[in-house]
């Protein structure tokens, strides 16, 4: 590619990423304003009235938390997940290593064919031509 598409693909990331990022910190920012009322999250399944943990936030924060924290989960998982598929492709590599390995030590000890000793090409086959 040219300096000036590399340029041009660079500008277009931007305005996408524009288009994308700034509705959506738009919508962030409306949730936090409307959602600021604080809550009290009791992490004891106990007792109600006097919880042995509990955490006071507004309820943006809380809300941000959990959606950050469901992110967090589900990328471990898929990582997990892959890890099938990364080990497969690290085999592959080494694979693909030692045959390249193989292939360079073959060429090394394999005689080089001199076709400076001929000076004629080979002779063709030679077909009658078909009866009629």
């Amino acid at each position: 590619m040219s300096g000036k598409q590399v340029e041009v693909k660079k500008l277009l990331r931007k305005i996408v990423t524009a288009l994308i990022l700034v509705p959506l910190a738009v919508v962030i920012i409306a949730f936090a304003v409307a959602n600021r009322q604080i809550v009290t999250v009791s992490l004891d399944p106990f007792s109600a009235d006097q919880p042995a943990a509990a955490v006071t936030m507004p309820l943006f924060a809380l809300i941000i938390a959990l959606l950050i924290l469901g992110v967090l989960i589900g990328g471990v998982a898929a990582w997990l997940r892959q890890s099938k598929w990364r080990r497969t492709a690290r085999r592959l590599e080494r694979e693909v290593s030692d045959l390249r390995s193989e292939v360079d030590a073959l060429k090394r000890t394999a005689e080089p064919t001199s076709m400076l000793g001929q000076t004629s090409p080979p002779q063709r086959l030679k077909l009658r031509p078909p009866m009629r």
